[in-house]
């Protein structure tokens, strides 16, 4: 037993890499081709220019993404190859002779299903989002900066007397935040003061530095930061309006770099532990979180649709191969998979906007699919 796990892992492994770097070369030239646009882009602030080198660098450092994403497609085909091809040339039907029954198969196939879900994982949590965030950056040197929509990030925030809107236009390419608005309400969702900053920084411990700063009060305030200077004060309908400039201020907050982060970035590019830290300060302060809620829960369920692949895969060993050759069961095994990253995807938005339970959302197609092999192991394999 020990030679056949060696040669299905052996052949099944060679099959998962070559499909897995044959789809990464693909898209590598799709990304470069689509890269071309901005090559001679100039950084207004250095004068670099965008080159191929550059480009070259951005679409690499996307591929951790891509294979994160291809990864269960790429099981899935090459599980069928390697199992098609057994069948094809009748070594399945002599290593069933042999002793493989269908449920050690299905151990065989598990355990290698096992460790792809953790590797899945490991590139999924670790390596994608830092290379990701370097791409981001990277191109936000010949951009000036890093955005999202056209009013940037927007968080939130409470205190024991007070609350916080705060609005984050883009990051630069040094991770300093551009174009910074705070505005502060009081019990009453009253508005209290407007802080303006043309740059902040995450200073060390709970707070940010806040540079080029412009607020403006709409009440007295005995505890005022000593540091800003009087622009000018006016009264207009009982309120007292003072304005105050300074060079630079210390705001204390709890919002970190990776919450930004989230905010600004695409979430389903983001850490675990980043998501679920970033749902827990958005639910701490009264704000919706049911995108990034089905975000958080896709990152915990999709490593394990490996697992979901490898068990589709397993049918195909049983198939009449005279009746086909290999190229047809492939071809059905990519439209599957497909149809897989599809759904994965319409099963978010549409839980996002039905407001589905997160869990639910992000673990449908899993289900489905796992329905669908499980059906196909026990009537092709167990009943035949």
């Amino acid at each position: 037993m020990k030679s056949i796990r060696k040669l299905i892992y052996g052949e099944t492994l060679a099959a998962i890499a070559a499909v897995t770097l044959g789809f990464l070369a693909l898209f590598l030239f799709f990304d470069l081709v689509d890269e071309l646009q901005n090559l001679g882009r100039v950084n207004p602030l250095d004068g670099g220019v965008y080159q191929l080198r550059h480009a070259l660098l951005f679409v690499t450092l996307l591929m951790p993404s891509r294979l994160y994403e291809l990864l269960p497609i790429s099981v899935l085909i090459g599980t069928i190859i390697v199992m098609a091809r057994l069948a094809q040339s009748s070594e399945y039907t002599i290593l069933r002779t042999s002793g493989l029954g269908p449920w050690r198969a299905l151990r065989i196939l598990l355990t290698l299903g096992s460790f792809f879900v953790l590797f899945s994982f490991l590139v999924g949590d670790y390596v994608a989002p830092a290379a990701d965030r370097a791409s981001q950056l990277l191109k936000a040197r010949y951009q000036s900066r890093v955005m999202v929509g056209q009013t940037g990030a927007w968080l939130r925030e409470k205190s024991e007397v007070s609350s916080f809107v705060v609005n984050v236009k883009s990051l630069s390419p040094e991770n300093a935040m551009l174009s910074v608005q705070i505005y502060e309400f009081n019990g009453r969702n009253q508005v209290m003061s407007v802080t303006q900053a043309e740059r902040a920084r995450f200073g060390q411990g709970e707070s940010w530095e806040l540079e080029g700063v412009l607020r403006t009060e709409f009440s007295a305030r005995p505890d005022a930061v000593a540091a800003a200077q009087p622009v000018d004060a006016a009264t207009q309908r009982g309120l007292s309006i003072q304005r105050l400039k300074a060079d630079t201020l210390s705001w204390p907050t709890q919002i970190t770099a990776e919450m930004v982060s989230v905010a600004l970035l695409r979430p389903d590019r983001m850490r675990t532990i980043d998501l679920f830290t970033y749902i827990r300060h958005l639910e701490a302060n009264g704000q919706t979180a049911q995108r990034y809620e089905i975000e958080f829960w896709k990152k915990v369920f999709y490593p394990l649709s490996c697992l979901v692949m490898v068990v589709l895969a397993l049918p195909f060993a049983y198939l009449n191969m005279r009746s086909g050759s290999i190229a047809t069961y492939v071809f059905g095994g990519v439209m599957i998979g497909i149809s897989f990253f599809l759904l994965n995807n319409v099963f978010g938005y549409i839980g996002n906007l039905s407001n589905w339970q997160p869990w639910f959302a992000a673990a449908a197609p899993g289900l489905l699919y796992s329905a669908i092999s499980l059906t196909a192991f026990g009537w092709l394999v167990l009943r035949r």
